[in-house]
């Protein structure tokens, strides 16, 4: 799995969307739990007022919980983005980051209840911080999750 983590940090390094804005992965665990993103205040990732683009607050936290997912369940199940709100608490200016986590429990509880009731939606929120500790942002990810078919 450490090879596919690598793979992915670098893939993530030159994603246009990611770098165009100026976003950077700065960790991801070995057992895809844990992925660390920030995004530091340039020219071309802030908004007409001079603070944090809304959509770049939201690109930093986009694809992760469907990766971390898709990477614990394996390939014996299908992970799709569904739906994504985000509310904006308090203008972004310097360094924001974003902690993404993924309980070996709450895997657990995704995969029985997909086995169970065929499919699932599954909701994450992870909120954006600055240097400070402010919330800038929180996001809520609503993802699909179904057992694929062996047929």
């Amino acid at each position: 799995m450490a090879d596919r983590r690598k793979q992915l940090l670098r893939k993530l390094w030159v994603w246009p969307p990611f770098r165009g804005a100026g976003i950077r992965v700065t960790h991801i665990s070995e057992d895809f739990r844990s992925i660390d993103v920030e995004m530091p205040l340039r020219f071309y990732n802030r908004n007409y007022v001079g603070t944090h683009f809304g959509g770049s607050l939201y690109s930093m936290c986009d694809p992760f919980f469907m990766v971390m997912l898709m990477e614990n369940l394996g390939p014996g199940y299908i992970v799709w983005d569904k739906a994504a709100t985000i509310r904006f608490k308090k203008p972004g200016k310097g360094l924001v980051k974003a902690q993404f986590r993924l309980s070996p429990e709450r895997v657990e509880e995704i995969r029985a209840q997909a086995d169970a009731q065929g499919k699932i939606e599954p909701q994450f929120q992870v909120t954006v911080i600055d240097a400070e500790g402010n919330v800038i942002a929180e996001v809520d990810k609503l993802l699909y999750v179904r057992k694929k078919n062996n047929a």
